[in-house]
């Protein structure tokens, strides 16, 4: 079965054709960081207008990738939520427009579902049950995955996104946009030891993150530093703000597993890129014997294979949609 996605919740512009959920044909990613660095984060109407002007383009790529055109395909498949609202109406009302004029079926797909699907693409053996950690600038999930369409939020952010946390303190650091990515690439050899920061919790929800005051106990060291015109170590400051979100991370996801009794874990989101959280939970899953799976780093980033991926899971399971089809914001992975 081969699926034509397409994913346009933030500022890439991609298109994909997988097969039967798990091989990848063709994965066209195009993107519009350059264009954002100079804002220091995505401009929402920018990233509207970016798609809609790449969308056909990145399409027509896709389909000449995987050297197929509409009569081979199966299904089409698109990002509906959550994401930027403007985004993923282009997004949506494009597969829409094809559905129409090809006849494919119209196959919703849920983001945070997609990013756990990367993992099916790189690791074609994985199947569910297990645990996922859901990681990027918007989001802070702990998943749990019963079945391929079948999901629990048992844990999330009460208010930052960790991506969120990390951007805002490397940008407070003089890090261009984007901050996380770039801090993790800075830092990497930084005394994570260095710096301390407090230990957030979240009374009465064990699973759950708060990364707001860690996020502002990181800033006003900052800015306290700059008051005083004292110098901060580049490396060992965002070494040490990492270690601490990453802590966060690791001990709750592993709380969960415990818990509810997972021996997999799985990491998903933009996120789940960083050096730090990746370390740290090799580090983790080898002492104390948890089978972890990660995806490969272009797969972590926002792509359209993996809403390919997903697709395949939710065609089966039956969940389609009509041409009423709208994009939302925000919705719960549940569906």
């Amino acid at each position: 079965m081969k699926i034509l996605a397409i994913e346009t919740s933030c500022d890439e512009t991609a298109a994909a054709v997988v097969e039967d959920g798990r091989t990848v044909l063709s994965n066209i990613v195009a993107s519009q960081v350059e264009e954002h660095i100079i804002y220091g984060g995505v401009v929402p109407e920018i990233a509207s207008r970016r798609h809609i002007e790449a969308i056909s383009g990145v399409v027509d790529t896709a389909l000449k990738g995987a050297e197929c055109d509409f009569s081979d395909l199966d299904a089409i498949a698109v990002t509906h939520t959550p994401g930027l609202i403007g985004a993923l109406l282009v997004g949506v009302n494009y597969a829409k427009g094809l559905s129409y004029a090809t006849g494919l079926p119209l196959i919703p797909v849920h983001h945070l579902r997609s990013h756990i699907a990367a993992n099916y693409i790189a690791h074609p053996k994985l199947e569910p049950p297990f645990l996922s950690l859901v990681v990027s600038g918007g989001h802070s999930h702990i998943i749990r995955v019963d079945d391929y369409t079948c999901f629990e939020t048992l844990g999330r952010t009460r208010d930052d996104a960790a991506g969120e946390a990390m951007d805002k303190v490397a940008r407070a650091l003089g890090l261009p946009y984007p901050g996380g990515l770039n801090m993790d690439r800075a830092c990497s050899h930084g005394n994570a030891g260095a710096y301390k920061f407090p230990y957030p919790r979240v009374e009465g929800s064990e699973y759950d993150f708060s990364f707001s005051g860690l996020k502002t106990a990181a800033l006003n060291q900052i800015n306290s530093a700059k008051q005083k015109g004292e110098e901060i170590s580049l490396e060992d400051f965002g070494a040490s703000y990492m270690k601490s979100v990453t802590v966060c991370l690791v001990d709750n996801t592993l709380r969960a597993a415990r818990d509810f009794g997972f021996k997999k874990l799985v990491l998903a989101g933009g996120v789940s890129a960083n050096s730090h959280l990746r370390r740290g939970f090799e580090a983790i899953s080898q002492a104390e014997g948890y089978e972890l799976f990660m995806p490969q780093l272009p797969l972590c980033c926002d792509n359209a294979a993996m809403v390919g991926s997903q697709a395949f899971y939710e065609y089966k399971a039956g969940n389609f949609a009509d041409l009423t089809l709208n994009a939302c914001a925000t919705s719960a992975i549940e569906g």
